[in-house]
């Protein structure tokens, strides 16, 4: 082959099983990943043989891995297909994979798991509205709740406000039964669900109960100027366009402000999305961002990722009958 051997030495036997998994499972899924490469091991010296951009990139990889290692953390397939993902795109899976976000109530690190979770985390981070757009299983919501929690345990905010439009399934709030949180919880409970995962069920009703977490419907936001808030508005595919400017006017002096969606599941009636265009409305705001995941920032098992890939991959043009799916004006949850 082409190219000076690399030489990766590996500081310490006791990392030589992590780094090529058992029965040498992950070193054969690098191999797998660069197949122009050759890769040799003997003892804790790895040497990477190939052309000149693929051996230095292989090289890198071991050279992150080993980072990951040293800092505590295990590797599987799952794992290094993420790593090897950002190494393709140039990005130091180190960088990433080691940012910690949040300690959960049982002391678990809250961290991106990719480089588009990594690069929608810092953008909330930076401006006083972000987007996050993207298919289920990124991680979305999850995240805007982590960083809500961090920013409140950090007193940078008052509360905490989650809100979302009841539209889905047709289903009207009244018909439900019982008093105002008993009718919204069906619809937010998927942020209930991330704030009980953060600081356990007893935690987050301590929070609800002194009013440091406040959780309403869409339409209760409307006449209100939200100030030390940090909110998240969820589904926000499922606003019109008119809620949606209702609630981004809301926004008042120290508060953050983060909207996910995913274009893919738009069940307002009519179509009419809040979301849908939105972007270049909104070109040149400053201190606003939109982050755009995909399917490879999924976190979920691997059928979610392949499922939306599928998608994606079906809406690029027309079907065998001549509709274009990418013209649908809704989408499956």
């Amino acid at each position: 082959m082409a190219g000076t051997p690399v030489k990766i030495l590996v500081p310490g036997n006791h990392l030589m099983a992590g780094l090529l998994g058992q029965r040498d499972e992950l070193l054969r899924q690098i191999e797998g990943a660069f197949p122009d490469v050759h890769i040799a091991v003997r003892g804790n010296e790895v040497t990477v043989d190939g052309s000149g951009t693929e051996a230095e990139r292989v090289a890198s990889l071991f050279h992150e891995l080993i980072i990951l290692l040293e800092s505590g953390q295990g590797l599987d397939a799952v794992q290094l297909k993420r790593t090897i993902d950002m190494m393709r795109e140039d990005v130091r899976p180190s960088e990433v994979l080691t940012s910690e976000l949040l300690r959960s109530s049982r002391g678990r690190a809250v961290r991106p798991k990719t480089s588009g979770q990594k690069a929608y985390a810092d953008a909330i981070a930076r401006n006083i509205v972000t987007f996050g757009i993207g298919p289920a299983g990124t991680g979305k919501s999850y995240l805007a709740v982590a960083l809500a929690v961090q920013a409140l345990q950090a007193r940078q905010v008052n509360r905490i406000i989650l809100t979302r439009p009841a539209v889905e399934a047709g289903e009207r709030l009244g018909f439900l039964p019982g008093d105002m949180l008993a009718k919204v919880d069906p619809y937010l409970r998927p942020l209930y669900d991330a704030l009980h995962d953060l600081l356990e069920a007893e935690g987050a009703q301590r929070l609800i109960d002194k009013g440091a977490v406040e959780v309403a419907p869409l339409a209760f936001m409307r006449g209100r100027t939200l100030n030390n808030s940090f909110i998240i508005l969820d589904e926000a595919q499922n606003t019109s366009p008119e809620q949606m400017k209702m609630f981004l006017t809301r926004i008042g002096f120290g508060s953050k402000a983060v909207v996910t969606g995913d274009m893919t599941q738009v069940d307002i009636p009519g179509g009419r999305s809040g979301l849908v265009g939105l972007e270049a409305v909104l070109d040149g705001v400053p201190d606003l961002a939109f982050v755009h995941l995909k399917a490879q920032d999924v976190v979920r098992h691997k059928i979610v990722a392949d499922i939306v890939s599928a998608y994606d991959r079906a809406t690029d043009g027309p079907d065998a009958n001549g509709h274009d799916p990418g013209r649908s004006g809704g989408g499956g949850s």
